[in-house]
Parts: C-alpha cells; structure tokens; sequence
C-alpha cells in the first residue's frame, strides 16, 4: 500500500460514513458498501465529494482506483489516471 493510497483511506475512514467497509485492494480503494445503496446515485455524486475530500490530502497525487460495489452492482471511478489509462479509453 502506498502512502497517498492510505490517506485517502484514512481520510475516507475519518468521515465515518455509516455501514460503509473502506479497505485497500492491492492498489486501490475497495468500498463496501449496504445493498440497499445505489451505487449509481454514490458514482453520481463522487467527483464533486472525491474534490472537496482532496483538499486535505496534501501527498503527490498518484493514481488510484476507488472500487464501490454493494453485492449486486460494481462500479470503478478512477483518480488521477495515467497516460496508459487515458489512452486505452479512446
């Protein structure tokens, strides 16, 4: 696990956000989350939180994949993608 990896799980941990499981998954961030979340309504809003979460996380920023998923839906938001993710989306 990588020192910006662990903030954000830090940070996200501190935010105590209710029946949410925050782990680290090899390099990105495993969030589980109640079946009863829409996971689609949580990816929604995720940039706008993802943004005002940063700011207090003052490492160099380095790529990191937040996986959500509540058992019957898996969603993937990427953070600061590299050149190689950015290309393979094309």
């Amino acid at each position: 696990m990588n020192a910006y990896q662990q903030k954000w799980i830090d940070v996200l941990n501190n935010a105590q956000i209710k029946d949410w499981k925050i782990s680290a998954k090899g390099d990105d961030i495993l969030i589980d989350l109640p079946l009863s979340t829409h996971v689609s309504t949580i990816m929604e809003n995720l940039p706008d939180v993802v943004a005002t979460l940063s700011l207090d996380i003052t490492l160099p920023k380095e790529r990191l994949k937040f996986i959500l998923r509540n058992g019957a839906e898996t969603h993937e938001y990427l953070l600061n993608p590299t050149d190689t993710d950015l290309n393979t989306a094309k």
